[in-house]
């Protein structure tokens, strides 16, 4: 029985709730998903399309945060083939990312599970790798933030810094008539890839586009929210799921959910086709599967991630 949000144990130093001890401390929310949801979610098929969630990888360009651009090289194997396929230098969080437990720390108090320090040679704590070989499937469910506010009328900028409120959330849930269940993948669309598609190279270059957009707000409320609801993972198309630079009084919400709530985050995510199809279709659930690279002692992964409808 996983316990509620208000029930959790509390940092003493940190007064944040925390699930160290709760869930399986290198899988942390995907552990909620059984093989129950899972089935349930390849039952609940019934288009048989399958859309690609992640970007291209060369789209972001330049990467955000000073990341290395991704080089690519093949090496001639003769007149029959091409003999290497490399990548000389890419940085998984350069494109559609997930973020391991490795990424962020509580400040001094470590990384999930209140991990402090990781030896040189332990490629297995807390390692993406984890990831990878559970997989990150089960039912996927699409809040389209973006449509909805379209929808609405109601002015809204994906690359402001804007804060979406729980309030939001539900009720943009309430009008696809979808309720959150224990296990599901959250995919949030606050249209920030649709706004990234629109800007010019000029535009893209600008050191705005990574200081300034609009996404969850940091505070207690959406902690509670999603970890109330269960959810395995939480998704987004915009850069880091919270907002920047957000709200100095609600602090961080990737601090709040990875390194004390063991939440598993999928950031730049593609969801514009996705959403197209989940209005014509009048259903915002779907089988979402995704690989996460293997990586030993990995920090993060590309996506590589479908929606199957």
């Amino acid at each position: 029985m996983i316990p509620s949000y208000d029930e959790l144990p509390v940092h003493p130093k940190l007064g944040l709730p925390h699930s160290w001890g709760i869930l399986d401390p290198n899988l942390g929310t995907l552990s909620i998903t059984q093989p129950s949801d899972i089935a349930a979610a390849a039952a609940g098929v019934t288009e048989g399309e399958a859309i690609a969630l992640g970007l291209s990888l060369g789209l972001i360009d330049p990467p955000l945060f000073g990341r290395e651009v991704l080089v690519h090289s093949v090496y001639s194997g003769g007149d029959r083939n091409n003999f290497e396929d490399v990548l000389n230098s890419y940085n998984p969080q350069s494109s559609s990312q997930w973020d391991g437990f490795r990424h962020v720390r509580a400040r001094e108090f470590g990384f999930y599970g209140g991990v402090t320090e990781l030896a040189p040679d332990d490629t297995d704590t807390l390692s993406i790798e984890h990831f990878a070989r559970h997989g990150v499937t089960g039912r996927g469910v699409l809040l389209d933030v973006a449509g909805w506010f379209e929808r609405q009328g109601i002015a809204y900028d994906a690359m402001g810094e804007e804060l979406i409120e729980v309030s939001t959330l539900e009720a943009v849930a309430r009008d696809e008539g979808v309720t959150l269940a224990p296990g599901d993948i959250l995919c949030i669309r606050m249209g920030w890839v649709a706004a990234y598609r629109a800007l010019s190279p000029e535009g893209r270059a600008s050191s705005e586009v990574s200081a300034r957009f609009s996404g969850l707000r940091a505070n207690e409320d959406t902690a509670r929210y999603l970890w109330d609801n269960h959810v395995a993972a939480v998704c987004s198309d915009n850069v880091a799921i919270e907002s920047a630079p957000g709200n100095v009084a609600d602090g961080s919400l990737h601090r709040r959910l990875i390194p004390m709530l063991g939440f598993v985050f999928g950031e730049i995510l593609d969801f514009d086709a996705l959403a197209l199809r989940c209005a014509e279709l009048g259903r915002y659930t779907f089988l979402f599967v995704a690989a996460p690279l293997a990586v030993p002692g990995g920090l993060s992964s590309p996506v590589n991630a479908m929606a199957i409808l």
